[in-house]
């Protein structure tokens, strides 16, 4: 094979990436970088175990923030299509902190904006159909672009399996009416294009209709160190400050929010037209705690807690593995694959990860290493004397029923600050 023929078949080969020069929202270029997590593997990226080693693309993971609109978000924007492939394995239903905090936003809707049953839901990123299943007495239509849209349709959750953009949104209000309820949980941080998919919701929603994001928050992002939310699928970290900023551009604004514990600590925005509905206090509250909590030197202080934490957890690693310990990843969250990437654990540090019967990752290797994902059979079976929780931010969740299903071992909490649980302590409470 040529030079130039090599030059070409690695050249498709790459996958499409498009570095952020200027702010995803105001266009500013006054960018100001906040912590780099290094040259990190997409998060679903995941071999099957047993083949042999082949390339695997990784792109930088650098968290930006607009000195102008005040958006933090990701310094690389990478296609969808690899990051969203129809096989992506994500599936909501599985949590059953997701399942609750669903149930929990119904319950909120009926009582602050009650629906009739004529009124159309419409959720985009609808996954499994675990959220729209809450809205079953109303109509409701899911938009999901992988396969899980079928589990979704499996269940009587009617949903059209594409990308969200404006073009949809516009044959889906012609086909369906317009919808009183948008939803977007856990998605509108992930797509590209932010202001046509701004564009489209409103192309979606009735005059007096109510669009709901629930997101990660980058106030609870810095309170508790979460570096390892920072992969290529979230492209940008939201304040109550920068969402006011971006719907403000489409004329609409936040009427109300609300602080949730979903995926470590998220935020649940309520926007409409403006002047359609009251704006509820929450809305100054909530800014009021940002300026108090995003400062200059808060985000230095964040920047070296997250050093800090990893330089601790290897040493408490090493401890660990210098006395014959064994350590079981439990729990393969996509944020997983960042903390085990930035920190540098491999197969002889971590054996394995564990995953409940039923995930689509078992059988897998983590991105970027050879750590096997196994059942979490495994654990019980082999009884390693430490459990490392990689779904760190429901350990208080996760640790009684580890115990409960007989695991005889100590847990470590790898953050904010790694420390060891003991579950002797634990076994004796329950």
């Amino acid at each position: 094979m040529t030079l130039e023929n090599s030059r070409h078949r690695l050249s498709v080969s790459i996958p499409e990436s498009v570095p952020v020069e200027a702010c995803q929202v105001c266009n500013s270029r006054r960018l100001e970088p906040v912590f780099f997590a290094g040259y990190l593997p997409p998060v679903n990226t995941m071999p099957n175990v047993g083949e042999v080693p082949r390339e695997q693309i990784s792109y930088p993971a650098q968290l930006l923030q607009c000195l102008d609109c005040q958006l933090f978000q990701l310094g690389l924007i990478v296609s969808p299509k690899i990051l969203f492939p129809p096989t992506y394995p994500y599936t909501s239903g599985t949590t059953k902190i997701l399942r609750d905090n669903f149930s929990e936003l119904a319950l909120e809707v009926a009582k602050l904006y009650p629906l009739q049953a004529s009124h159309l839901v419409v959720d985009i990123g609808s996954n499994d159909g675990t959220l729209l299943s809450n809205f079953t007495e109303h109509r409701v239509l899911g938009i999901e672009p992988t396969n899980a849209a079928k589990l979704a349709e499996r269940i009587g959750i009617k949903t059209v399996m594409e990308f969200f953009t404006r073009d949809l949104a516009v044959r889906v209000a012609a086909k369906e009416g317009k919808a009183r309820l948008v939803t977007a949980t856990n998605c509108f941080a992930h797509i590209d294009d932010i202001h046509s998919i701004v564009e489209g919701v409103l192309e979606l929603m009735e005059p007096d209709g109510l669009f709901v994001t629930e997101s990660h928050y980058l106030l609870s992002l810095i309170e508790t160190v979460q570096y390892d939310t920072i992969y290529h699928e979230h492209l940008r970290y939201y304040t109550v400050t920068s969402l006011e900023y971006l719907l403000g551009r489409h004329g609409l604004t936040p009427v109300h929010v609300k602080r949730i514990p979903t995926h470590g600590g998220s935020i649940r925005v309520y926007a409409a037209r403006k002047g359609r509905h009251k704006v509820h206090p929450s809305v100054a509250r909530q800014m009021d705690k940002e300026r108090e909590g995003i400062t200059p030197e808060n985000l230095r202080r964040f920047r070296k807690r997250i050093v800090h934490s990893k330089l601790q957890l290897h040493a408490l690693l090493a401890r660990i593995k210098d006395s014959g310990g064994r350590v079981f990843g439990v729990g393969a969250p996509s944020r997983a694959s960042t903390l085990i990437n930035y920190v540098g654990l491999d197969d002889g540090i971590l054996d394995c990860v564990l995953e409940v019967e039923g995930s689509h990752k078992i059988g897998k290797y983590v991105p970027g290493t050879r750590i096997p994902v196994l059942n979490e059979a495994t654990l019980f079976e082999e009884q390693p004397e430490y459990a490392l929780l990689l779904s760190w931010h429901i350990a208080p969740e996760l640790i009684p029923k580890l115990v409960a299903k007989g695991f005889r071992g100590d847990f470590i909490v790898p953050l904010p600050e790694p420390e060891i649980i003991s579950g002797k302590a634990q076994r004796k409470a329950g």
